[in-house]
């Protein structure tokens, strides 16, 4: 009889274990299987698995590449991220992995974006990647794409991602165009909206559809608000421009929409003031607003009136100072300076360093601190 209820019992628990399955105790994660299929070598080497497995958040980050001054950054821009639950935070890190992202890649966006590992990115995942791999061509453009903006991952994707997408693709940009702007414009899917005003912005600006600028003319509108595009028109006008003219160099050249009322303000006293140029002057050569005023500029200019109260030559007026402005720092020395003999290069070379030099009142006082992304 008994070894009958031995059998029995024998029966019963292997029928048990193969349909609950085995968790090896005090160890960092479970461990399941079925009592037919398990063997001593992969208990084992399951065993070794467990103890190298994170504790905590802190091993991850150390595991994915983060050093001592990168952890410090990370904890304290988000301090919530060194008490993270390891599952979780190891999960995000795998998915971040499978997409070709390094662990110097990962380092860097979590870097600039602590917060990013707070969203949950595994939202729609698999329908999301297979959405931007078609949409960016291949997986390595991708890569590239998040490491730019890794809330590509985060942003709605069915109420938000699509639907820019689909409004980018209306204005006949697509393929190529879109994937450029989508990578230098990372806010381009936050922050696009389009009502009937900016349709008539971009018209104002009468840039075609097969222009160059065309796509950076809408993307910058898209992303712009009305009101500061409002103000960045007006700011123009108050120095002799008409609004014709501003808009048509808008269209020209959009980029001056990303430059910011204070810089145009300075420029343009600086042109119009001190170099007595006309705004037409402007109009025509719009790169003497992206100049900084404080590097090439002022220096400059300056060295080109000590240059003709020295009576030498060349002289850098009229056309060529337009062509100085634009020179490379060396080219500039080496035409206009270094041609000299050594004691008068010498002399213009110290005047030039001590222009530079020159800063406005409160310069050195500003403290300029970036963290993160520019966006």
């Amino acid at each position: 009889m008994f070894p009958k209820v031995h059998a029995l019992l024998k029966f019963k628990f292997l029928v048990s274990a193969s349909s609950r399955g085995f968790t090896i105790p005090n160890s960092a994660f479970r461990i399941t299987a079925t009592y037919s299929t398990i063997c001593q070598n992969q208990v084992e080497s399951l065993r070794e698995e467990a103890v190298e497995h994170p504790t905590d958040s802190v091993e991850i980050f150390r595991k994915w590449g983060c050093g001592e001054d990168d952890l410090s950054n990370i904890f304290s821009r988000k301090p919530s991220l060194r008490r993270a639950q390891v599952t979780p935070l190891l999960s995000k890190f795998n998915l971040l992995s499978s997409l070709g992202l390094t662990g110097s890649d990962i380092v860097k966006i979590i870097n600039c974006r602590p917060r990013f590992l707070c969203s949950r990115i595994n939202n729609c995942f698999e329908e999301r990647i297979e959405f931007f791999i078609g949409l960016f061509g291949s997986r390595e453009m991708l890569r590239k794409a998040l490491i730019r903006n890794p809330s590509l991952l985060v942003y709605d994707f069915h109420n938000k991602v699509k639907p820019v997408i689909a409004l980018y693709e209306e204005f006949g940009i697509t393929g190529n165009d879109l994937i450029a702007m989508l990578i230098s414009r990372p806010t381009l899917i936050s922050r696009t909206s389009f009502n009937e005003e900016k349709m008539e912005f971009i018209k104002k600006t009468e840039v075609s559809r097969g222009s160059k600028m065309y796509k950076y003319v809408v993307s910058l509108v898209g992303i712009s608000r009305i009101e500061t595009i409002r103000e960045k028109l007006t700011n123009l006008e108050k120095f002799g421009c008409s609004e014709e003219e501003v808009w048509s160099l808008f269209g020209r050249s959009p980029f001056i929409l990303t430059l910011s009322v204070e810089k145009v303000q300075r420029n343009m006293t600086f042109v119009l003031g001190m170099m007595k140029l006309s705004p037409k002057v402007v109009l025509r050569k719009p790169f003497l607003l992206f100049c900084n005023l404080e590097a090439v500029l002022k220096p400059r200019v300056l060295l080109a009136r000590k240059i003709k109260e020295m009576d030498l030559h060349p002289q850098v007026d009229g056309s060529v100072m337009l062509t100085a402005l634009r020179m490379k720092e060396d080219r500039f020395l080496n035409v206009f300076v270094k041609c000299h003999p050594q004691e008068v290069a010498t002399q213009l070379l110290e005047f030039y360093r001590h222009a530079k030099g020159l800063r406005p009142l409160a310069e050195s006082s500003k403290k300029i601190k970036r963290t993160g992304f520019p966006f």
